[in-house]
């Protein structure tokens, strides 16, 4: 099976703050699996997801990157 990554994958670090991100990105930038994603969510242990349109829901970049940074800082402190 051929896997196909999106673009936002690769241009992640140059996209603004205010850009909004899907499932399958967010789930990239961690290296884990989409339903991780939506179970850290659900947990509340992501950042909210913002709906935006019926069938649609997608992240800060911004929101992602605090994340991130609260990770590496976990990671330090310990």
């Amino acid at each position: 099976m051929q896997t196909i990554t999106k673009p936002s994958v690769f241009s992640f670090d140059s996209l603004p703050s205010s850009a909004m991100v899907d499932d399958e990105t967010f789930a990239v930038v961690l290296g884990c699996h989409r339903n991780t994603i939506w179970r850290k969510a659900k947990a509340g242990d992501l950042p909210k997801p913002i709906k935006t349109g019926p069938r649609s829901t997608r992240w800060q970049v911004g929101a992602i990157r605090e994340y991130l940074a609260s990770l590496t800082a976990q990671q330090s402190a310990a």
